[in-house]
Order: structure tokens, then C-alpha cells, then sequence
């Protein structure tokens, strides 16, 4: 298969970089989110209803748009299967077994595995400056983390287990959004990301009947709250947003900008669940900023 992604592209335009901002944004409340989701319904549920939301208004920009071929979904299944069946529900039981910031930093590694495996995948290249610029954000998002004055509190919150399942879902997911791109360049953003979608769901709906058979739950306007930010807004509008922009901006640099998903979401975790934030924080902050200033520097000449 060709590699149409490894050729160089101009800069990022000013709209770029405020998709990014957006996204960074909306995709750092997530976790936070989804937290407070489980606080009504089990995962697997929530998971379930995020889909269904998501799904139905994901077909709205395929129906009567290009075909694909039988050969293609198999492809696409596994797809799904990798992306929903394992990372994210891998995610929301993550989630239920770390602390809000905890599971916010963890997941904080998505855009290193985005930029590894675009690297291996897409044959994208990275300069040591950016990638000095990738371990410096890294290093930001530690140092949000040790710093949080509450760590005895998170520590209790967090389990092994749950550390460990939000890092799969990291690894899963970013793999997910590359090789969605790789599609994507054949078969259209809204095509591939439609239909991944529904076979994830499908794959999750026998799991999810089970809990919803055997976990006791209430349904309640929180919990609906929850699964429609994270299927509309997180799902829907993000997932087209963030494979419209690996198509076009460098995944150094589409990586780097969301180094500040954890940083909006651990300052969402204080608010919504009562972490303090101190100067260890601000410090964080500042190694981000600076970390995102490098790997988007992009030196005259040399290949994005």
C-alpha cells in the first residue's frame, strides 16, 4: 500500500491549530466525564449508551455517500473491534478503577503511541528537537501528576488493574487512529470512522446486555449526561475532528497539541471532584507549554 502520509506537507494553518485547541479541550474532559458517569452506570452500559448515541449520527454523514466493497470490512471490523471493543471499553473499566486525574495522565500517553506508530506506520519523520519537544511535555504531565497535593487520596482510588487497563486503551486507541488514517486515505474520514463504529458496538452489545442483566443500575439524567457528551461530543464530532487533522498536520505536531488534554483534564477533576491544584501544577503547565513550542517548531527545510 502506498504511503501518500509520508510526504511533506506545508505548516499548519492558524484553523489547524485551533482544531487542535478545540479538540485538546473537549477530549480532556473525558475522562472526568466518564468518571462521573460511573457513578450511576456500570461500564460496560456506559459504554453501550455512548454508542448508541454516537452511532446512528455518525451514519447521518454516510448515508448515500461512497460504497465500500465487501473486501473492505473485515478490515474495518477489526478495526472497530480494536478500537471500541478493546480500547475504550478497556478505558471505562480503567476509568472505574483510577482516580479521575490518575486515569487523565495515564491516558495522557496516547499521543506518544500516535507518534510511534505513525512514525513505523506512516513513515513520519521527527527531528530530536521535537522530539525533545515530546519528552519535556511528558515530563510536564509527571510532574502534574506528582505534584497534586491530594496524591494520598488518588493513590487509594487507584488500583493496578485500572492503571494497567487505561494504558491498554491508550495503545489500542492511538494504533486505532493511525491505521484510520491509513483507510481513511482510501475510503473517506466519515466512511471508515461510520463503520469501525458500528462493529465495535456490535461486538460490545452481547457484553453490555450481560451487565445490564446481572449489575444493578439507575438510570439517571447524570449518567444519560455522561454517555451523550461522550458519544456526541467526545465520539462523534472528536473522532471526526482528530482523523481530519492527522490527514493534514504532522502527527508530531497533532500529538504534541494534545499534551494538554491532561492538563484541562486534572484542573476539571478539581472542580468536579474536589482535587487541589498547586504550584507542582503550574510548574506542569509551564513544561507542557514549552514541551508543545518545540515539537511544533519546525525548522526551514526539514520534513514535517
Amino acid at each position: 500500500m502506498s504511503q501518500p502520509a509520508s510526504l511533506p506537507r506545508p505548516d499548519p494553518s492558524l484553523g489547524s491549530y485551533a482544531t487542535m485547541l478545540l479538540l485538546a479541550l473537549l477530549w480532556g474532559l473525558s475522562i472526568p466525564i466518564t468518571k462521573l458517569g460511573l457513578n450511576t452506570l456500570p461500564p460496560l452500559t456506559l459504554t453501550a449508551f455512548r454508542f448508541i448515541i454516537a452511532v446512528p449520527l455518525m451514519f447521518v454523514f454516510v448515508v448515500g455517500k461512497q460504497r465500500l466493497p465487501w473486501r473492505v470490512l473485515p478490515r474495518l471490523a477489526a478495526l472497530g473491534i480494536l478500537g471500541i471493543g478493546i480500547g475504550q471499553v478497556a478505558q471505562t473499566f480503567g476509568v472505574a478503577g483510577t482516580s479521575a486525574s490518575v486515569g487523565t495522565i495515564i491516558s495522557a500517553t496516547i499521543p506518544i503511541f500516535v507518534v510511534v506508530f505513525a512514525a513505523m506506520r506512516l513513515r513520519q519523520s521527527v527531528s530530536r528537537l521535537q522530539a525533545l519537544g515530546l519528552v519535556a511535555a511528558f515530563a510536564g504531565i509527571a510532574v502534574v501528576a506528582s505534584g497534586r497535593s491530594d496524591a494520598a487520596s488518588a493513590v487509594t482510588q487507584t488500583t493496578l488493574a485500572g492503571s494497567m487497563l487505561v494504558l491498554l486503551s491508550a495503545v489500542t486507541i492511538a494504533f486505532y487512529y493511525v491505521w484510520s488514517v491509513e483507510l481513511s486515505e482510501r475510503w473517506g474520514t466519515a466512511t471508515v470512522a461510520a463503520w469501525s463504529t458500528l462493529f465495535g458496538f456490535l461486538a460490545l452489545l452481547p457484553w453490555a446486555g450481560w451487565e445490564m442483566w446481572h449489575v444493578p443500575f439507575t438510570v439517571t439524567a447524570t449518567g444519560l449526561g455522561a454517555a451523550a457528551y461522550l458519544g456526541v461530543v467526545v465520539t462523534v464530532a472528536g473522532l471526526f475532528m482528530w482523523l481530519a487533522i492527522l490527514r493534514t498536520v504532522p502527527a508530531r505536531i497533532a500529538a504534541a497539541i494534545q499534551y494538554l488534554q491532561p492538563v484541562v483534564g486534572v484542573a476539571a477533576a478539581a472542580v468536579m471532584f474536589g482535587d487541589d491544584l498547586g504550584l507542582m501544577f503550574a510548574l506542569g503547565v509551564g513544561l507542557v507549554l514549552g514541551g508543545l513550542a518545540l515539537t511544533v517548531a519546525n525548522r526551514r527545510g526539514e520534513a514535517s
